[in-house]
C-alpha cells in the first residue's frame, strides 16, 4: 500500500467532482474546488474519521469494498478504479521488476513485418526490439546506449536543451503522447513500487522537465487511445500511419504497430523509407544523444 500516493490520488480526484454531479445542492461558497471530504465519507458509506486519514496517509488498507464505495462516490472511471486499488495494495502486483527480455516469438513476429513499423516497448518506454522500418521511420535504435532508447526521454527532454525539437520525430500529436507517458508511468511505478530504476526514471523526468512535473500532479491514470500518428521525416515528408499497441501482459510490454493503408501515399512513404533503411532518419534533431 502506497499511502501517500493514494492520499494524493483521492484529492486530486476529490477536487474534480461538484456537489450537483453527485445528487447534492451547492451550498454555501466552498474553500476548495470539489466535494468536501464528510460528503465523500457520507456516498461511500464509510465514517469521516477514516475518509480523512485515508487523504493524510494515516489510515490502515481499506477493503475492497471500501474502495468500491470510494470509487463510486468520486465518480471514478474504470481505469481510475483499477489504479485504486493497486495503490490501495487490493490488486494483484506483477513481480519485482520491469521485464526487459523480448520473448523470442515476438522477435520473430517484429522480424517479419516488413511493411510494418514494429517495435517492442517496456513498461517504462525502454525501445527493446525494433525492425527496420520503424528505425528508418523513427531512428536507428542500433547506434543509441539503452538509456538513449527510451520514448519517455525523448517526449520530456531537460528544460531548455531542445526549443527545436517540440516533439519527437517531428511527431504531431506531441502533446497527447507526453499525456500519454506519464499515465503509463504512473501505472508502472504502482504496478513495480520494488523496482528503483522505475522511481529514478520519474524522479529524472520530474526534476529536468517542468511540463513531467506539472503532467504528474495532475495524477491522471488514464489517456485517450492515439489511433493515428503523423510523423514529419527528414527524407520523406509527413507520414501518418495507424497505430495498434498489443499488451504482452506476461512481460509488461507492448508490440507497437504503425502501417499505413495498401495503396495510399503514406504505405508508398513507408515502402520506400524500406528501400532507404535507417540511414533515412538521420538528421540534426535525430542524432542528439539523450544521455
Amino acid at each position: 500500500m502506497d499511502k501517500q500516493e493514494l492520499a494524493d490520488f483521492l484529492r486530486t480526484r476529490r477536487a474534480r467532482v461538484r456537489p450537483e454531479d453527485v445528487g447534492l445542492p451547492p451550498g454555501p461558497r466552498r474553500r476548495t474546488p470539489g466535494l468536501r471530504r464528510e460528503e465523500v465519507a457520507v456516498l461511500a458509506h464509510v465514517s469521516t474519521e477514516y475518509y480523512v486519514r485515508l487523504e493524510q496517509g494515516r489510515a490502515p488498507r481499506p477493503s475492497a469494498e471500501v474502495l468500491a464505495g470510494i470509487a463510486g462516490a468520486l465518480r471514478l472511471t474504470a481505469a481510475e478504479s483499477g489504479h485504486l486499488h493497486l495503490l490501495a495494495g487490493t490488486a494483484p502486483l506483477p513481480g519485482g521488476t520491469v521485464d526487459r527480455v523480448v520473448r523470442p516469438s515476438i522477435l520473430a513476429v517484429v522480424e517479419r513485418l516488413p511493411h510494418t513499423a514494429a517495435f517492442v516497448l517496456s513498461a517504462t518506454f525502454e525501445v527493446l526490439a525494433w525492425n527496420p522500418l520503424a528505425a528508418a521511420l523513427m531512428e536507428d535504435f542500433g547506434r543509441r546506449p539503452p538509456s538513449a532508447r527510451n520514448l519517455a526521454r525523448r517526449a520530456f527532454p531537460p528544460d531548455g536543451a531542445a526549443e527545436d525539437t517540440p516533439a519527437p520525430y517531428g511527431i504531431t500529436d506531441g502533446r497527447e503522447f507526453q499525456h500519454h507517458v506519464v499515465v503509463q508511468l504512473r501505472t508502472t511505478l504502482a504496478r513495480h513500487p520494488s523496482d528503483p530504476t522505475v522511481r529514478a526514471l520519474v524522479d529524472e523526468l520530474h526534476t529536468t522537465n517542468a511540463t513531467f512535473a506539472r503532467l504528474w500532479a495532475r495524477h491522471d491514470v488514464q489517456a485517450t487511445p492515439m489511433l493515428t500518428k503523423t510523423f514529419h521525416h527528414p527524407a520523406v515528408g509527413a507520414v501518418t500511419v495507424d497505430c495498434d499497441s498489443m499488451a504482452l501482459v506476461e512481460s509488461d510490454q507492448h508490440l507497437v504497430l504503425y502501417t499505413a493503408p495498401a495503396g495510399s501515399p503514406d504505405a508508398d512513404a513507408l515502402a520506400l523509407l524500406g528501400v532507404l533503411g535507417p540511414e533515412a532518419a538521420a538528421s540534426p534533431s535525430n542524432s542528439q544523444h539523450l544521455d
